[in-house]
């Protein structure tokens, strides 16, 4: 720890909880942008031992986190729908 963030009380930032689906894991991770919130989600599977991760950015804004959280989690399912594994390629 910094010292800092031991002064100030800032904690370090932790990995959200993946949401699994179809053997993926889809960690919802929104970026706040002026005025809102930009669309965004980090996605994992482990493919013959080896963890592959797509960095999942879209140009959607919403307003609030929750809103954007909510996006961020279905456009990377429909994501993961529509494209599979080739999104690691």
């Amino acid at each position: 720890m910094s010292l800092f963030s031991w002064l100030f009380g800032s904690k370090p930032k932790s990995d959200p909880e993946p949401v699994d689906h179809h053997d993926y894991r889809i960690y919802v991770e929104p970026q706040s942008e002026q005025g809102g919130y930009r669309v965004a989600a980090r996605i994992e599977k482990d493919i013959g031992g080896v963890t592959k991760t797509h960095q999942m950015i879209r140009a959607d804004k919403c307003q609030s986190m929750e809103e954007a959280e909510e996006t961020s989690l279905l456009k990377a399912k429909m994501l993961i729908d529509q494209q599979g594994e080739s999104i690691f390629g």
